[in-house]
């Protein structure tokens, strides 16, 4: 049976991770830019610690990532050279709108997606763009207090609509918001939370993801009437959890775990909100901030895909005393013995990828897209700059083929896969460099040394004749 011949093999970034060039060409500041390298970085991302600005006591490295900005030729022709049918990006919104609440868009950003996406074609590549990888322009973070407020619905409207109209002919695919669920993980990041004393901040979170619903489902509206062969998905951060025990009151911890999770995804595809989701907040005392239309708007503007990233599963517990977690993810989770982990303590599963592929499908019956999944590790470059990755190349092997086995002998509707970070860029949850995912080795260390000289990688050709043989040969020779 294999793969669908049209099966869109790729890689994916996102712009606040690559491009650089925070202020080229009337670019405005974002929350993702004041996310520094270090130990304050969890604290800020999760809302926790106001800092809304550049300081020097701080290391940036979104400031200039890896300089994508200035030579994305080079990397999409290297793209283009493994063979990349498609290419996962992001669009840094405050390129587009440097406030973020202003009219007029700002003609230099638009050129830049615009070239981009021409030069990803001259290379037989079809985007797969995300509206918003985690970026939201910090004068609304400041004037409105970011997501929390219904207002940020019209400022995404008309990002959406400039987009859609701009970009109609060019884009094919795209993705509403990032990992819609890290909202409730790292809320400064997913929607420019920063908490203030004595505020229920689950009723903070809901409401803000409430907004981002409405906004998805209007892009979703605003797509399909602009050009009706858009194709819009959602996308979680998605990981079975699986019960620590047997003992039921496990099973039901790691049912709760899995549908906090769902809840944004089961509005998304499904049109409404869930009776356990109604039941909870009704409980505890929230309400859902609904206006005239969002009802029906949320019920005829589902999207028409699912994507999700994937890194390693979980494991929950009903037991207060079970405590020992995973280190180095933004999402806690008890320990699973059975697994080994990376050098950043996130597990690794193969074979929960092929399990949370059938969970996802057997939920929502959508066509589905891997659009995140790697490791990240301590690349050590030989004096030429070439890496001999075979850790890499066996997990991604042992993923890709757990990946055909739910499309092989499952029947899971797949339509394609764009491995993490497949250059060399800033990770989102440390802000580090040295934590490396790519297939291109970028000569840049933690404190922003180096010459950004890129080097391929022996993962590089491999994964090109993976993409060659539609991942028939995952073999390392």
């Amino acid at each position: 049976m294999g793969l669908r011949k049209d099966f869109l093999w790729g890689g994916a970034t996102a712009a606040n991770q690559l491009e650089g060039g925070y202020k080229q060409d009337g670019r405005g500041l974002a929350n993702v830019d004041v996310a520094p390298v270090g130990d304050d970085r969890r604290a800020i991302i999760s809302g926790e610690k106001k800092h809304l600005d550049f300081d020097d006591e701080h290391f940036y490295p979104a400031k200039e990532a890896i300089d994508h900005y200035n030579r994305y030729k080079e990397d999409i022709a290297l793209f283009g050279e493994m063979g990349f049918k498609t290419y996962r990006l992001s669009i840094a919104w405050t390129r587009i709108f440097p406030k973020g609440d202003e009219k007029e868009p700002n003609e230099a950003g638009l050129k830049f997606y615009e070239d981009l996406f021409k030069e990803c074609h001259k290379h037989g590549i079809e985007p797969l763009v995300t509206i918003t990888h985690f970026d939201c322009p910090m004068h609304l973070i400041k004037e409105y207090g970011g997501w929390r407020n219904r207002k940020m619905v019209d400022f995404y409207e008309n990002l959406t609509r400039t987009l859609f109209t701009r970009y109609k002919g060019l884009v094919k695919y795209w993705l509403t918001f990032n990992e819609i669920n890290i909202i409730l993980h790292a809320p400064f990041m997913g929607a420019g939370i920063v908490f203030e004393e004595g505020e229920n901040k689950k009723e903070v979170l809901y409401r803000a993801a409430h907004h981002e619903l409405v906004a998805s489902a209007m892009a979703t509206k605003i797509a399909h009437e602009i050009d009706p062969a858009i194709q819009i998905g959602c996308m979680l951060a998605a990981g079975k959890n699986y019960p620590n025990t047997p003992k039921p009151i496990d099973v039901l911890a790691a049912q709760q775990a899995d549908r906090q999770n769902y809840f944004f995804i089961d509005v998304q595809s499904r049109g409404e909100y869930p009776a356990y989701a109604l039941k909870e907040l009704e409980r505890e005392g929230i309400e859902i901030p609904f206006e005239e239309g969002d009802r029906e708007l949320l019920k005829e503007h589902t999207v028409d895909f699912i994507s999700f990233s994937y890194y390693s599963s979980r494991v929950a517990s009903g037991d207060p005393e079970v405590n020992e977690k995973t280190e180095g993810n933004i999402f806690a989770s008890v320990k699973n013995p059975y697994l080994e982990a990376s050098e950043w303590g996130w597990q690794i599963d193969p074979l929960g990828l092929r399990i949370t592929m059938n969970d996802i499908y057997d939920r929502y019956q959508k066509p589905l897209f891997i659009v995140e999944n790697g490791l990240g590790a301590i690349d050590e470059p030989d004096e030429n700059g070439y890496v001999e990755d075979d850790y890499r190349i066996d997990y991604l092997a042992s993923h890709i083929k757990e990946m055909k086995d739910a499309v092989e002998l499952d029947g899971v509707d797949l339509m394609g896969y764009t491995s993490w970070g497949c250059i060399d860029l800033v990770s989102a949850g440390t802000g580090e460099m040295k934590k490396r995912y790519g297939f291109i080795y970028v000569d840049r260390d933690n404190d922003g040394n180096g010459t950004l000289e890129r080097t391929p990688k022996k993962s590089f050709h491999w994964y090109k004749k993976v993409i060659e043989t539609n991942g028939e040969d995952l073999s390392k020779d």
